[in-house]
């Protein structure tokens, strides 16, 4: 195991090449730059130019690659952001944790909803509760997370005045009900599908017709034998749940301005923050591809024959 944990480690190093090497020439593709806005308003050109030169944007294409490549691997330095003054670094340290404990509230939520609603669709096979279940799956699934938290600020903040329209106050706070809910519902649904069709498949297997076999009840056929293998696909969905609303929850912080790093993404992007963009986008493919790694880490505790 740790030798496959090692080596799982050192495959991250050409993944986040890869995906630096990407970014890096997506966004000095993209036209414009990081002050071409403030220029047509109220900046003049003179210092455009000044503040290309301090961040070495008038270097070439390569050298400016070459750079941040070595200052993140020598010094561990994500660079400077151009529009606030802290470091990338620093910015990650203050706004990565609201994300981080708005992402686990949601993720926690929808394990807690989602994968209790598909056991019960799955063993209620047919009826008016697998049809329910299946129902709102479905409705869920297809409304997209920006669209919820909407409907969820108009009904519940502005309508009934039940709850705040926005803001934060961290985990024991009112505030975090909205955000939490809204990123929560697709990955509950997302869940409730899997959990069901995975319960459902591990059912019709030989072993769990032997089992019952044995006089065992149904609840220690379900409990003991079916739903440990069920749940490895379910974990796959799970990992990539998690790492989807602690990583795509920009729409949701902003919309409810939760001061959290998806918010400040969605900023540096229509800002041309380079450095932001490159040290967001980075962090976000090691949370990825750790998640991966500790699922498939948990395949291993839910099945002993699948071997590392």
């Amino acid at each position: 195991m740790h030798r496959y944990i090692i080596q799982r480690l050192l495959s991250f190093i050409p993944t986040l090449l890869i995906v630096y090497t990407l970014t890096f020439l997506i966004i000095h593709a993209t036209p414009g730059g990081p002050w071409d806005l403030e220029i047509e308003k109220v900046l003049p050109e003179a210092y455009a130019a000044t503040m290309r030169a301090k961040y070495h944007l008038d270097d070439p294409l390569w050298k400016q690659y070459v750079d941040y490549l070595w200052n993140l691997v020598r010094y561990g330095d994500l660079g400077p952001s151009y529009f606030s003054t802290l470091k990338v670094s620093e910015i990650i340290a203050v706004f990565w944790p609201v994300s981080i404990q708005l992402g686990l509230a949601a993720m926690a939520l929808a394990l807690l909803v989602g994968v209790p609603l598909g056991v019960i669709a799955a063993l209620k096979q047919n009826t008016w509760l697998d049809f329910a279940a299946t129902f709102l799956s479905i409705f869920f699934i297809s409304t997209p997370s920006y669209v919820l938290v909407t409907l969820l600020i108009v009904i519940f903040a502005v309508q009934l005045g039940w709850l705040p329209s926005g803001g934060w106050g961290g985990l024991m706070d009112r505030k975090v009900l909205i955000p939490a809910f809204a990123l929560a519902i697709g990955p509950a649904a997302t869940l409730a599908r899997y959990t069901r069709a995975s319960l459902l498949e591990v059912l019709r297997m030989d072993y769990i017709r032997t089992a019952r076999a044995k006089g065992l009840r149904e609840n220690a056929v379900v409990a003991r034998h079916a739903l440990k293998n069920a749940f490895i696909p379910v974990v796959t969905v799970a990992a990539l749940s998690l790492a989807s609303v602690i990583t795509g929850s920009f729409f949701v912080e902003t919309i409810y301005r939760v001061p959290g790093i998806g918010r400040y993404f969605v900023n540096s992007a229509a800002g041309r923050d380079y450095p932001v963009i490159l040290g967001l986008t980075l962090l976000f493919a090691t949370l990825i591809t750790l998640v991966n790694l500790l699922a498939d880490l948990v395949y291993g505790f839910l099945d002993p024959r699948i071997s590392y």
